[in-house]
């Protein structure tokens, strides 16, 4: 445990450390922002159509959900552009202790492969999670235009984490292949955005296709979180993809590390 934290601290120090994860967390928040401000406008000119209705028919307004109008699609929005910039978060890893030569002393440390992996792979997590918390300013400002249930709101952002972690896996084994951060980050970006790709196929070919496709993508699970469901199915989905991620990075590291010891 000790190991594990030790890579993990020093991970996390890092990342607050580097200009790139700045970079990212700001690219993150702007396109955030700007998807926020769309869907707010969006939302505006519905809530005020309603009103023009029911002053004209002399009803009252139909009631809006802020849920569903605006959280589920800002959380879509969120999970989307995610995916696009997690391989930002993730490409250095290990792609720069190859650069720089540290890996090999890491190889012959006592710290082990398992925790050398899930100690970046929980670092980079945790600053995931940072990026999501950073939007609950968003979030927050929502409820001065309606009364949202926090519960979809909690289980939409747990949903988040699980599809962040999904992707960061990912990111996380292409680091472990290379040691060029541009190549790492270019491989898991060109998977992530197949994944992606998965679910809009599914528009296209028959129903048991389409139910195939819709199963392999992350972001086909992530819709029940955000309607405030968390269903057992898509928690062993997330679960085993993040694992089946951490495993082939743990056997490519221990791969190198064998390969070196020749």
């Amino acid at each position: 445990m000790r190991n594990f934290l030790a890579i993990f601290e020093r991970e996390l120090k890092s990342y607050f450390l580097s200009p790139v994860a700045y970079v990212v967390l700001g690219f993150f928040l702007v396109a955030t922002g700007l998807f926020y401000y769309n869907i707010i406008n969006w939302f505006d000119r519905i809530s005020m159509q309603s009103m023009m209705m029911a002053q004209q028919y002399r009803q009252l307004p139909q009631p809006i959900n802020v849920n569903m109008m605006a959280i589920r699609p800002l959380f879509h929005n969120i999970a989307i552009i995610g995916l696009f910039l997690v391989p930002g978060i993730t490409m250095r890893l290990f792609a720069e202790e190859k650069r720089q030569g540290t890996m090999e002393l890491l190889a012959t440390s006592p710290l082990s492969n398992w925790q050398i992996t899930l100690g970046k792979f929980t670092a980079a997590l945790v600053f995931y999670l940072v990026m999501l918390l950073a939007t609950g300013v968003f979030v927050g400002l929502l409820f001065f235009f309606g009364n949202p249930e926090v519960m979809p709101i909690l289980t939409g952002y747990l949903g988040l984490l699980l599809v962040g972690g999904c992707f960061i896996s990912l990111g996380l084994l292409f680091s472990a292949f290379t040691e060029n951060q541009i190549i790492a980050f270019v491989g898991a970006f060109a998977v992530n955005l197949a994944i992606l790709s998965l679910g809009w196929l599914a528009n296209f070919v028959g129903p048991n296709l389409a139910a195939f496709f819709s199963s392999l993508s992350p972001i086909e699970h992530f819709d029940d979180f955000a309607k405030g469901i968390v269903d057992t199915k898509h928690l062993v989905y997330y679960i085993s993809f993040m694992f089946g991620g951490i495993f082939l990075t743990y056997v490519t590291v221990e791969s190198s590390r064998w390969r070196g010891a020749r």
